[in-house]
């Protein structure tokens, strides 16, 4: 290429460069003249309103047993009968587990014919000592005697009564530990006990809805494995001390039904009574600039859009509670806010 083509390419492309840098220029000249020639930015508005807010509270929680019991044996010592298998129903004070008792029952009835002695002793004794027939101190040495027959008494007939492991509630045996023939010391877990013929649903509530709640409130409880059946139950006990998450341990009461069993550990979906009933602002969804979190609307004053922010509290598909940031009669942009900002003139479209 020679040199008076390379300047003529050159002095080309600068030119179509200049030419492009004012057609950009007289674009952005055009566009701000246009704005400036908007006198008001159409808007859809509606006006803040007030109405009853039925707020139902619905949180899951876990089943529970109301009693959930592991039988601990006092005494140690060889199994020798075994009265209890998974899945059985004990009523309280049933024998589960029974232990060699051959020494106990020996020491027991030893023990028992002493004491029974010693007290006819010291009922002889009191006799005579009315009598003058013995001193004081020989009646108090009778007297001891039978403290300590007593005291002897009752510490052979628990150990003997120890060697029959016994449930102290009624409910289901969900384990078994021991067998017969197994050797078992002291203190050892050789089953577990659960009542569920009453139930208890635990729930952490949120420190914003807890205080809407109150012991004996009835609530509602479905479960996923019964579709269409509605469980009664009571709220028993509200925590008074919340979590590192700020929410508080709730528990509600409720009976086991025989046609619809339930079993601990299931989830259940609780609704509670009406948390609020109360009459609260209410605006358009719409109208919402961000976040919940960080609510905003635009307000029409004096026909010029003015930025407010919000609390929002409960929240519908459709529409939400405020708690703050605006008055009943207020008037809110619900289009077209997209476009504005604060002190921009608005034409009101309906």
């Amino acid at each position: 290429m020679s040199k008076n083509l390379k300047y003529f390419v050159i002095v080309v492309i600068a030119f179509l460069i200049i030419i492009a840098i004012l057609l950009h220029n007289k674009s952005q000249i055009k566009a701000a003249e246009y704005v400036e020639k908007i006198d008001a930015y159409p808007v859809n508005v509606d006006t803040v309103g007030s109405r009853h807010i039925t707020d139902h509270l619905n949180l899951v929680g876990t089943i529970q047993a109301n009693n959930d019991v592991p039988i601990v044996s006092e005494a140690q010592g060889k199994v020798i009968k075994v009265s209890a298998q998974v899945g059985d129903f004990k009523k309280d004070g049933s024998a589960l587990i029974q232990l060699d008792d051959q020494v106990e029952s020996a020491a027991f009835k030893t023990s028992e014919v002493n004491y029974l002695n010693a007290q006819k002793d010291y009922e002889r004794y009191q006799v005579l000592s009315a009598e003058k027939s013995v001193t004081d101190s020989q009646l108090e040495t009778a007297k001891l005697a039978l403290q300590s027959a007593e005291a002897q008494y009752v510490t052979s007939k628990k150990a003997y009564e120890d060697t029959k492991i016994v449930t102290p509630i009624s409910g289901i045996v969900t384990s078994r530990n021991v067998d017969l023939g197994d050797y078992i010391q002291k203190n050892s877990i050789v089953a577990e006990i659960v009542d569920i013929a009453t139930l208890k649903a635990m729930i952490n509530v949120s420190e914003h809805d807890v205080f809407n709640l109150k012991v004996g409130d009835k609530v509602q409880i479905t479960t996923d494995v019964y579709s269409g059946v509605t469980f009664e139950g009571k709220i028993k006990t509200i925590g008074s001390k919340g979590d590192a998450a700020h929410t508080y341990p709730v528990e509600v009461d409720l009976s086991n039904s025989r046609e619809h069993p339930l079993k601990a550990g299931m989830f259940a979906h609780i609704l509670f009574s009406p948390a609020s009933n109360s009459i609260s602002l209410i605006i358009p969804r719409d109208a919402l600039l961000g976040s919940i979190k960080d609510a905003q609307v635009y307000v029409i004053e004096g026909g010029v859009a003015k930025l407010r922010n919000l609390v929002i509290g409960t929240s519908s598909n459709n529409t939400l509670e405020v708690l703050s940031g605006l008055q009943e009669g207020d008037i809110v942009v619900i289009n077209g806010q997209n476009n504005l900002k604060e002190n921009y003139k608005v034409k009101i479209i309906q």
